[in-house]
């Protein structure tokens, strides 16, 4: 959108831009988890909870690129918020997995990916960031997006990474309650703001 800004809620510019007549066309927030702090039955309970209602958590695997593009183009328009927290729609290669690039599913008791979560890993970088999470429509309000956060991050401290940040829509309560469960710490709020009409 042309004009439109972004700004961490506590920058200076924000209440000036405000009191020019700008107003406030989204809430964003990011946070953080510390990956050598973590509550390892606590996450494994999250995973549990899931599988033991039948639905298998798994690490993706490049057999199910198709999938994760059919899943993707379904939930396309199911993301929330301004454009911090806009997704970019994934292409064959943005959905294939590797050493920089971790995707995780959640699958039907049919064998259908119902869920996933993809998240860039910067060689060099202890830190790791959460690129997306979504779960298909109809699968919501089970838990599973919950249980897809919990199962990378273990994976992602069993490999020795020291932190994971994640963000998203403050207009998503769902996204924002799946992450505190897991532990992520909010620590930062965002503002996407317009200009005057």
């Amino acid at each position: 959108m042309d004009g439109v800004r972004v700004l961490r809620a506590d920058d200076p510019r924000a209440p000036a831009l405000a009191g020019a007549g700008w107003r406030v066309l989204a809430r964003s927030w990011a946070a953080e988890l510390d990956l050598t702090r973590i509550d390892a039955p606590h996450l494994g309970g999250l995973v549990d909870r899931a599988t033991g209602a039948g639905f298998t958590i798994r690490a993706l695997r490049k057999a199910d690129v198709a999938d994760v593009l059919a899943l993707d183009a379904a939930t396309a328009g199911d993301y929330v918020g301004g454009p911090a927290s806009a997704h970019d729609r994934l292409t064959p290669e943005s959905a294939a997995v590797g050493a920089g690039r971790l995707g995780f599913g959640a699958f039907a008791p049919s064998g259908e990916l119902i869920g996933m979560t993809y998240l860039d890993v910067t060689e060099g970088r202890p830190i790791v960031e959460v690129d997306f999470t979504v779960v298909a429509g109809e699968h919501r309000g089970r838990g599973l997006a919950t249980a897809l956060k919990a199962f990378a991050v273990l994976e992602l401290a069993r490999r020795g990474l020291r932190s994971v940040r994640t963000g998203g829509s403050a207009d998503n309560p769902a996204s924002v309650g799946a992450n505190a469960r897991v532990g992520f710490v909010v620590d930062e709020h965002w503002l996407t703001l317009a200009p005057p009409a």
